[in-house]
């Protein structure tokens, strides 16, 4: 009981769903069961008339439950944390609180109230009003809890899913889901040209260009694999591996990079690339 209840408790935006909840659970709850009573406070008017002025009675009632939850949110900012003892007597007050207007507007209000002993009258709006509170409370903390484990398993299976490269030497190439597919030693690796969502990884095997085909993006491979590596987007299509570069040349055609692997098509560089493909030559090429 003196641990401290979890954030999500009191997370702003969980605290305006349980208000929102708890309000049309309180409609519900009481139109539908009248637990005070309350139909025969007004026994000659229509079924409408008497759920919308109930309506109005019971969200006035609610308002508790707002101030309350706003005191809540208010205080946790301060203080960043509130306990479980805390917590529990802070739904007591709120209990007490809605139990004492409704039991007050129960004893003045209709004309049959005076008749009737107002501790009575509390304690049946005691019962009705935990009902009211604590059966929407408890939901939506099971419903708080299964979210934030689920949000949190999440996470942890994406944190597992981003492909690291064990050693230097090595580079990892995950599919769009983040499974990994193929990891290529770094000096076998030649470029990766792309075809609408799909990748070509050219790459030596005992000296011969092989190739593999992965579902994923350049855009995806040139933010996750290119930093501190001589990986380097050349074009739109095109990444290329510089320490496999042997020449880069300009002609009438534009510039183009020939790879030092046989049977292998030179590489082009577009303008939008070039600058950038032209200070990393510089650090890696040989």
């Amino acid at each position: 009981m003196n641990s401290k209840i979890p954030e999500y408790l009191y997370d702003k935006s969980n605290l305006i769903r349980l208000i929102l909840l708890t309000a049309f659970f309180a409609l519900f709850f009481i139109n539908v069961f009248q637990p005070f009573g309350s139909r025969g406070w007004y026994p000659h008017i229509s079924d409408f008339k008497y759920i919308f002025f109930s309506s109005l009675i019971i969200l006035t009632g609610m308002l508790v439950v707002v101030v309350s939850r706003f005191i809540m949110f208010a205080y946790t900012n301060k203080y960043k944390v509130i306990k479980y003892w805390q917590y529990a007597l802070w739904v007591l007050a709120e209990i007490f609180a809605m139990s004492m207007f409704y039991s007050l507007f129960s004893k003045f209000i209709p004309e049959e109230g005076l008749n009737r002993d107002f501790w009575v009258i509390f304690k049946q709006s005691a019962v009705n009003t935990s009902l009211v509170l604590l059966l929407p409370y408890a939901i939506l903390w099971l419903y708080f809890s299964w979210r934030y484990k689920s949000n949190l398993l999440l996470k942890m299976t994406q944190d597992e899913n981003i492909p690291i490269i064990p050693k230097k030497n090595l580079i990892a190439f995950p599919d769009e889901k983040g499974e990994l597919k193929i990891t290529i030693v770094l000096e076998n690796l030649l470029y990766i040209d792309s075809s609408e969502n799909y990748a070509t990884i050219h790459y030596l095997n005992k000296s011969k260009v092989s190739h593999f085909l992965i579902r994923n993006s350049l855009k995806w491979m040139e933010k996750n694999l290119t930093i501190d590596s001589p990986l380097v987007r050349c074009h739109r299509s095109y990444i290329v591996n510089l320490d496999k570069v042997k020449v880069f040349r300009k002609t009438k055609d534009g510039f183009f990079l020939e790879l030092d692997a046989e049977n292998t098509s030179d590489i082009p560089v577009s303008k939008t690339y070039y600058e950038r493909v032209k200070t990393k030559f510089s650090k890696y090429s040989v």
